[in-house]
C-alpha cells in the first residue's frame, strides 16, 4: 500500500464518492491525507447517505461540509443533496462554490438556501460539463454573460423558470447535448403557456411531468426523445432527420408531430397513450430502419387496429416487437389479416389488460407471422383475489400456450404476471 503513487490513492478516493468515507479513508496515514488534499476529484454530500446529516444542526452541518470542502485542491466533481434538510445560509454556499469553481467539471445541486443561490452567475463563464440543478430559482438569464462553454448535460429537476428565461438558458450552452426536465415550474407571463426551445447540438432531451399549451422543440441535431407524465396541447419537433429513439409514456396531448425527423428512427416505444392509429401510422411510416416497436397499455381510438400486414411491409428490418392493448373479437381478426411476414422479428413480448379467449388466438395468430422468432415473453395481470370462474380462465390458456409452443420448440418462452 505505501508503493501506491498519492495520485492512485486520490483516484481511489474520488471513486468512494461520500465525503464521509472520503474523510474516514484519509486518515490511514499522512500520504492518504496527502492525496485526499491533493488529488481527490470528487466529493459527495448526499443527505440519505448518512442519517446523522439530518441530525445536525444547519450551522453544524454547514461547518462541516466547509471544512472538508476546504481541505481538498482541484476538484472536479461536486455533489451536494440536501433532502429534507432546513435551509442554509447563501453566503456559506457561495464560499463553496466560488472555492471550487474554476476546476470543477460536475456539480450536483439540490440545497435550499435563504436567500436563493444564483448558481448561474457563479458557475458561468467556466469549465462547467454536467450541472444538475433541484428545487431552485432561475431568473434574469443574460446569454451573453452567463454562458456555459462546455457544458454539455444540464438537467433541471422541480425548478422555478420562466419560459423565456429556459430558453435562453439554452441559448447559452453552445455545446449541450443532453437536457433533462423534471417538473419544472414554468412561470406563467400570459394565459397560453409556451415554451420554444433551440439548439443546434442538443442529442438527448427528457421531459418529465410538465403541463403547457405549446411545446416547440427545434434541434438539428436530436437523436433521443422521451416524453413522461406530461400534458401538452401541442407538441412539435422541428429537425433534420437524426430522430433515433422516440419514446412517451402517460402523455395527454391533442397535437403530436415530430415532422420530417422519422427516416432514422430505430426505436418507437409508446405506452399509457392513446393512439389514432391512421395519424400515428402516417407520422411514423417513412421509418425503413425502425428495429424496436414497442405499443404498450395503449388505447386505440374506437375500431381503428394495429395491421400486422403494414408493419411487415414498412418496417422490413424489425427485429423487437412488445404489444398490449385491449383485443376485440371483429377487430382482432382483421388486424391478423394480410401475408406479410415479420421476418428478422427475434423478439415478441406480448401482455393483456384483461386475460381473455382472444388472447391465445392473438399469440398464436402473431406467431405464424415471425418466422424466425427466437425469444416470446407474455406478460399478464392477475388478481390476488380470484374468482372460480378466473381460475379456469387461466388454466385454459395456460394449457392452450403449452401445446401452441409444442409447434415452436426453438422459441424460448417467459411467462411475467403481476
Amino acid at each position: 500500500m505505501e508503493q501506491l503513487p498519492v495520485e492512485v490513492i486520490g483516484n481511489i478516493l474520488s471513486r468512494l464518492g461520500g465525503a464521509r468515507d472520503v474523510v474516514i479513508a484519509s486518515a490511514t496515514c499522512k500520504k492518504w491525507q496527502e492525496a485526499y488534499r491533493k488529488h481527490l476529484h470528487t466529493l459527495s454530500f448526499n443527505s440519505n447517505d448518512w442519517p446523522v446529516y439530518h441530525d445536525l444542526t444547519t450551522t453544524r452541518l454547514e461547518i462541516l461540509i466547509t471544512q472538508t470542502i476546504f481541505q481538498t485542491s482541484g476538484l472536479q466533481g461536486l455533489s451536494i443533496l440536501m433532502d429534507d434538510v432546513d435551509e442554509f445560509s447563501a453566503s456559506t454556499v457561495i464560499a463553496w462554490l466560488m472555492y471550487t469553481r474554476e476546476t470543477l467539471r460536475r456539480l450536483y445541486y439540490n440545497v435550499r438556501t435563504t436567500p436563493n443561490v444564483n448558481i448561474l452567475e457563479i458557475c458561468g463563464r467556466q469549465k462547467l460539463e454536467v450541472l444538475a440543478l433541484a428545487h431552485n430559482t432561475i431568473t434574469g438569464v443574460e446569454p451573453n454573460f452567463q454562458r456555459f462553454p462546455c457544458l454539455k448535460s444540464l438537467s433541471l429537476s422541480y425548478v422555478s423558470i420562466s419560459a423565456l428565461d429556459l430558453s435562453l438558458l439554452l441559448t447559452a450552452c453552445q455545446k449541450i447535448e443532453i437536457l433533462e426536465l423534471v417538473s419544472p415550474e414554468i412561470a406563467m407571463l400570459d394565459a397560453q403557456v409556451t415554451v420554444e426551445l433551440t439548439s443546434p447540438t442538443l442529442k438527448s432531451i427528457y421531459v418529465e411531468a410538465i403541463s403547457l399549451d405549446k411545446f416547440i422543440l427545434e434541434a438539428d441535431s436530436i437523436e433521443r426523445l422521451h416524453l413522461k407524465d406530461c400534458a401538452l396541447e401541442l407538441f412539435e419537433l422541428v429537425g433534420r432527420g437524426t430522430l433515433k429513439h422516440f419514446k412517451i409514456d402517460d402523455v395527454s396531448v391533442i397535437h403530436l408531430d415530430i415532422g420530417d425527423t422519422v427516416d432514422n428512427l430505430e426505436i418507437v416505444d409508446v405506452s399509457s397513450f392513446t393512439i389514432f392509429w391512421p395519424k400515428f401510422y402516417q407520422m411514423i411510416s417513412r421509418s425503413s430502419k425502425l428495429k424496436k416497436l414497442r405499443l404498450w397499455d395503449v388505447v386505440f381510438d374506437e375500431d381503428e387496429v394495429l395491421d400486422l400486414e403494414t408493419i411487415g411491409v414498412c418496417f422490413p428490418q424489425l427485429s423487437h416487437l412488445s404489444l398490449s392493448y385491449d383485443l376485440k373479437d371483429g377487430v382482432l381478426h382483421y388486424g391478423l389479416q394480410g401475408s406479410a411476414n415479420l421476418e428478422n422479428v427475434a423478439v415478441l413480448e406480448l401482455g393483456w389488460p384483461v386475460i381473455s379467449d382472444l388472447f391465445s388466438h392473438w399469440v398464436e395468430g402473431l406467431l405464424k407471422r415471425c418466422p424466425n422468432l427466437r425469444r416470446l415473453v407474455i406478460f399478464g395481470v392477475i388478481s390476488e383475489i380470484k374468482t372460480h370462474e378466473e381460475c379456469l380462465l387461466l388454466a385454459k390458456f395456460t394449457s392452450s400456450i403449452v401445446q401452441l409452443m409444442r409447434k415452436y420448440l426453438h422459441v424460448e418462452v417467459q411467462f411475467d404476471y403481476e
